[in-house]
């Protein structure tokens, strides 16, 4: 299983905790029922934090064209028409996947084209099921316009317990299906605006498998 380079140092770091917490532990607890426990409880805890940065190899095998794929795995929480007022400034179609601490936490890009817009703003750490997480949470904002020449937005949104987003591309760089657009770390959202006239493909309360599942066909 590949490990995501974001989870790479904190895994060596991790580690070196541990085995400094369970060496004298190993050495001089004699009484079995304190000593085992706590090894039990550290080999856990750092199989469940491997497992919440591994990075698997996905490629979207569907047709392309005008597609837009799940940027993360999860379960589509929000499915409805708002108002986009920080970029926009017009209705969109809003998809929110939240993602829990067992979901794979990278991002990829849902639409191949260019990348318009990149900014992070500031905010808080609420439940990142909540309604208000979209606009008060800290998060970063990503607009790409597609290849057929339509914009979307995407936003990575922090969450109660992740308190950082990790962003990877720029303006001006171009971006792919299958391509990684950043990651967050620990429970957290990731928001799609788009067109209202798209073809929607998922339901509200569907879970959805970043760079394989489709959500929407732009027109």
């Amino acid at each position: 299983m590949k490990i995501h380079r974001e989870g790479k140092n904190i895994l060596v770091l991790l580690f070196i905790a541990l085995i400094i917490l369970n060496l004298p532990v190993y050495l001089w607890v004699k009484i079995a029922w304190v000593a085992i426990p706590i090894h039990v409880i550290s080999i856990v805890f750092f199989l469940l934090v491997v497992n919440f940065f591994r990075s698997p190899k996905r490629h979207f095998k569907g047709d392309r064209q005008n597609v837009v794929v799940a940027p993360a795995d999860g379960v589509v929480v929000v499915l409805e028409e708002v108002l986009e007022d920080e970029y926009f400034h017009d209705k969109r179609l809003q998809v929110s996947i939240f993602m829990n601490i067992f979901n794979v936490h990278a991002n990829w890009f849902p639409v191949a084209g260019k990348v318009l817009h990149v900014s992070h703003q500031q905010g808080r750490f609420m439940a990142a099921y909540l309604p208000k997480s979209s606009t008060e949470n800290e998060r970063s904002t990503i607009v790409i316009k597609a290849e057929n020449g339509q914009e979307i937005l995407v936003r990575q949104i922090a969450g109660a317990i992740a308190r950082r987003i990790v962003t990877y591309p720029e303006v001006g760089d171009s971006c792919q299906i299958d391509e990684h657009m950043g990651f967050i770390k620990f429970g957290s959202r990731v928001d799609l605006y788009l067109p209202l006239d798209c073809d929607i493909k998922v339901a509200l309360h569907d879970k959805t498998i970043g760079d394989l599942t489709e959500i929407a066909r732009l027109k």
